[in-house]
């Protein structure tokens, strides 16, 4: 009998080893991946949990978190430390303030234009309190765009910053008369608006009550949160409470915990602040450092004063790190994990580099959509992984796309075409009870224009995410493009990523945002690139013409270049690229320099009023 169990546990052994070692060759991620997915199904048994113990929004969470540990510190900002009992209190001395004199009904909507301080945490939390919808709105959009978006969202009340007194000066004159505007001071020198400082420091700490609050269910709305408007007007997406939860489950989902210090730079207005960054610090029960404004100067020595563990970026925020000039001790810090989207391969590396073994956990997800990808294998440039559990509840597709009648492909029996792995295509995520998608306020076409119908089969609905998703042969998924910035030329679809990847490996390019711009008599766009110099360089068009000859294929190469002073960006550093694109290449509107691409000379040129004239006439072959 012993040998025969000896034989047995060794023949189970061998099993397991021989399992072990298949697994590695045959399927290297298949335990990270599981990992993931078990996270993936915990956080959904979490948002289940709480809503069971009749927790369905940020605030009744905030409000636990604030019973069980009243005095850890849970915003730190300009070195003054603000405890949860303290938000708490705060919030709710704003929430009788409304109660008494704001004349809100549950689910009224409140638009809030206020910088990065602890008063925007006070006002969001006390509206959340009354049962408002708060609509967070961009401070760096000003006078039609912000009327535009005040007027989307339809609020009751209007709370302004005491900095952004300027900008309320400039749309008050055309604000509609239903909204009620309240500044965060206690004078005021407009005479139809409301102070709310004063009234604040006056009103009761008590509680208002919990029935206020009260949210009728997960899927019921609590924010508006506008995108970005890198190609138009900024659109408000329904946030639910689910959302809410979801992405407050983000930095857990990451591996942060309750000891973790998270750094916030972004504007709060912003959903990866907001939610990724302040609802995750209220899940984990974590102490979050906010700053006014991101500073690059300042950035690593607020990491070492106040012992960050967790930053967050967003867009171009780790190259402007890395620009910064070296220093020393830059890997002298306690910062592990750096949570966000958007940052370029190139840049990613030389950021572990300089400054130290930081896990990068790049995630990919829209303001408004259904579906987010998490980096959780730490491949240099990739999004995130797929693989049959993720598809098996987050169901999505990558699919063809023609970009000149900019719209998915559609085969002869009207149904669209995956592409094959490699190949750039269309993100679209399937709609249904489990991931729905919500839309946007006051623009039931902008919400129509998101959903896809009828895409693989009669009755099937997809939310159109607009990015551009290459999966390779190992099911790592990257981020190609956007399709309103990827054009059409000579037949070929330009990335405008890989172009500016291209160009800002150049030693003079400190920035580079390309674009297509319309050439009469032309099909297609031609691509263009504005650029920023490095300090104390000069455009140097001989080494340029090399780089983007020997890199990029002849359609790709930008036929127009625009040096500028500074670059145009949105609040969430994503470069701005339509009043560039508006503005064209004539050199008789543009005082920035412009250059052209003379093939026959194979050099960029001046680009002159005469070239240009040629340009238009015909004369000159593009």
């Amino acid at each position: 009998l012993p040998s025969m169990l000896c034989t047995w546990l060794s023949t189970i052994a061998g099993g397991i080893v021989v399992l072990c070692v298949s697994l590695k060759i045959f399927f290297p991620y298949f335990w990270k991946d599981l990992i993931y997915f078990l996270r993936r199904k915990r956080l959904k048994a979490m948002v289940k949990k709480w809503a069971s113990n009749g927790i369905l929004s940020i605030i009744d969470l905030f409000m636990q978190r604030a019973a069980k540990f009243p005095h850890k510190p849970f915003l730190i900002y300009e070195g003054k430390v603000h405890t949860y009992q303290d938000v708490d209190r705060r919030s709710n001395r704003v929430a009788q303030v409304f109660l008494q004199h704001g004349a809100l009904k549950k689910g009224d909507t409140v638009a809030l234009l206020m910088g990065n301080e602890p008063d925007f945490i006070h006002v969001w939390f006390g509206l959340a309190k009354l049962g408002c919808v708060v609509a967070f709105l961009n401070f760096n959009v000003r006078s039609r765009s912000l009327l535009h978006c005040v007027s989307s969202c339809e609020p009751k009340i209007l709370v302004v910053g005491a900095d952004l007194l300027g900008t309320l000066e400039e749309i008050l004159p055309n604000l509609q008369k239903v909204v009620s505007v309240w500044i965060m001071t206690k004078n005021s020198s407009f005479p139809t608006v409301h102070t709310l400082l004063d009234k604040i420091e006056a009103a009761s700490e008590d509680p208002v009550p919990v029935n206020r609050r009260s949210a009728n269910n997960l899927k019921s709305s609590v924010l508006y949160i506008f995108t970005s408007g890198t190609t138009g007007l900024p659109k408000a997406a329904v946030i639910s409470h689910m959302q809410v939860l979801k992405g407050a489950a983000g930095l857990w989902a990451f591996g942060a915990t309750a000891e973790d210090i998270i750094y916030i730079t972004l504007p709060l207005y912003h959903s990866a602040a907001s939610l990724l960054g302040i609802g995750g610090c209220i899940e984990l029960g974590a102490t979050c450092v906010l700053k006014k404004k991101f500073s690059a100067s300042q950035f690593w020595s607020d990491c070492k004063k106040y012992n960050v563990t967790v930053i967050q970026y967003i867009g171009e925020l780790c190259r402007y790190l890395c620009s910064q000039p070296v220093k020393e001790g830059e890997k002298n810090h306690k910062v592990r994990l750096a949570v966000g989207n958007g940052v370029r391969n190139d840049v990613w590396r030389e950021f572990l580099d300089r400054f130290g073994a930081v896990k990068i956990c790049e995630f990919y997800g829209a303001t408004e959509g259904n579906i987010c990808f998490m980096n959780h294998t730490g491949k240099i440039g990739s999004v995130g992984r797929t693989n049959f559990f993720y598809k098996l509840f987050f169901p999505f597709d990558l699919i063809k796309y023609d970009f000149q009648k900019d719209e998915p492909v559609r085969n002869k029996h009207g149904w669209c075409e995956k592409v094959k792995k490699g190949e750039a295509g269309l993100l679209i995520s399937k709609v249904n009870a489990k991931n729905p998608f919500f839309g946007y306020a006051g623009n039931k076409r902008h919400t129509e224009k998101k959903l896809l119908c009828e895409v693989f089969k009669k009755g099937d609905l997809y939310f159109n995410t607009g990015d551009l998703m290459v999966q390779d042969h190992e099911n790592f998924l990257y981020f190609w493009d956007r399709i309103g910035d990827t054009f059409r030329w000579k037949g070929e679809n330009v990335a405008t990523t890989e172009v500016s990847d291209v160009i800002v490996m150049l030693d003079f390019i400190q920035e580079a945002n390309v674009y297509g711009v319309s050439v009469p008599d032309h099909e297609g766009k031609a691509g263009m690139a504005s650029l920023i110099l490095k300090q104390n360089t000069s455009l140097d068009l001989e080494q340029m013409y090399k780089q983007v000859v020997t890199y990029l294929p002849s359609y790709a190469c930008p036929l127009f270049l625009r040096v500028q002073e500074k670059m145009e960006m949105t609040g969430t550093f994503k470069q701005q690229k339509f009043r560039l694109v508006d503005e064209g290449f004539n050199p008789s509107t543009i005082t920035d320099p412009l250059y052209f691409l003379n093939n026959s000379k194979k050099a960029y040129v001046l680009l002159t009023k005469e070239v240009h004239e040629m340009i238009l006439s015909g004369k000159m072959k593009l």
